[in-house]
């Protein structure tokens, strides 16, 4: 069973955060519309990627007036709607709305109907990523370092991966 889709055409709340103790936080993008609010689960290097490419994406567009606002904080996330698998970008040119397209994760369960995963569409404005992006990449940071052999993360304490077991 999947999750429910989502379209929010003038979010006014997106952020990422990650809740948990570090080295095992659980990590989570949100947006609300009209008072709902969209809370979807995904991992720290999806965060990451996400902010570089919306950066790199920022700085290629035309210029504009764009300036920062306040990143909000997460709303109490609760349960997330669903599981990030992939993550895509897009512009809309007309409406100078930056895209986002995030698609659930669906596990590939043997003797169960192929299900079309949820999409959901979040149409951001330049200003909400103007300030996602430094907010992302702070939150990345914030985490601990991972092996760059297996992605997992190393212990602070003992600098122990347990791929190197």
């Amino acid at each position: 069973m999947t999750g429910s889709s989502f379209e929010l055409g003038e979010p006014e709340h997106f952020t990422t955060g990650a809740i948990g103790p570090k080295g095992q936080r659980v990590f989570y993008l949100q947006a609300r519309e009209a008072g709902l609010v969209v809370t979807l689960k995904l991992e720290k290097q999806q965060v990451g990627a996400l902010a570089d490419y919306l950066e790199q994406m920022l700085d290629d567009l035309p210029s504009t007036s764009a300036t920062s606002t306040a990143v909000p904080e997460l709303v109490d996330p609760g349960t997330a709607d669903w599981i990030v698998g992939g993550l895509g970008v897009a512009y809309d040119e007309r409406l100078d709305r930056i895209v986002l397209i995030a698609e659930e994760l669906v596990p590939d369960d043997e003797g169960e109907e192929d299900e079309s995963p949820a999409i959901a569409r979040f149409h951001l404005r330049r200003e909400q990523v103007v300030a996602f992006v430094p907010h992302a990449l702070s939150v990345v940071a914030a985490c601990l370092p991972t092996n760059p052999y297996c992605g997992r993360p190393i212990d602070q304490t003992t600098n122990f991966c347990p791929c190197s077991n």
